[in-house]
C-alpha cells in the first residue's frame, strides 16, 4: 500500500488545491451575487472534488498510521477543517449580506492557509512554528 504512498498525496494536495481556487470562485460570485453560482454543475462539482479530498485525505491517515489522537498537528488540522466547512458555508450561501460572505470568505481562506501550514510543518501552530 505504502508503494503507492506518493501518488495518494499528489491527488490529495490537487484536490485541496483544485477545492481552495474552486470555493474562492464560489465566494467570489456569492459576494457579487453572481447568477454563475445558481448553476447545477457549480453546485455538484465541490462535492466531488471535497469527498475525494476527504477520501484521500483519510486513505494517507490509514496508509501512514497516522491518528489524530497520536498527532496534534492533524488534530488541530481536522478542527480547523471543520471550521473552515462552517466559514465556507457562510461564504458561499448563508451569510446574510455579501460584506458578511465576504468576510468569512477571508476568514475560510485563512484557515485553509493554517491547515496547510499545520500540514507542511506537523505543527499545531502551522507557520508561527520553529523551523
Amino acid at each position: 500500500m505504502l508503494e503507492h504512498y506518493f501518488l495518494v498525496k499528489h491527488l490529495h494536495v490537487t484536490a485541496a488545491t483544485l477545492s481552495l481556487l474552486f470555493f474562492m470562485l464560489r465566494a467570489w460570485w456569492s459576494v457579487r451575487e453572481s447568477p454563475w453560482r445558481q448553476r447545477r454543475w457549480v453546485k455538484v462539482l465541490p462535492h466531488l472534488i471535497d469527498t475525494l479530498l476527504l477520501t484521500l485525505g483519510v486513505l494517507l491517515m490509514v496508509m501512514l498510521g497516522m491518528w489524530p489522537h497520536q498527532h496534534p498537528w492533524l488534530a488541530a488540522k481536522l478542527i480547523a477543517l471543520l471550521l473552515y466547512i462552517g466559514l465556507g458555508t457562510v461564504a458561499i450561501k448563508r451569510g446574510p449580506t455579501p460584506a458578511v460572505r465576504g468576510a468569512a470568505a477571508l476568514a475560510a481562506v485563512a484557515t485553509f492557509l493554517y491547515m496547510l501550514g499545520a500540514a507542511i510543518r506537523h505543527d499545531p501552530l502551522s507557520w508561527l512554528a520553529a523551523g
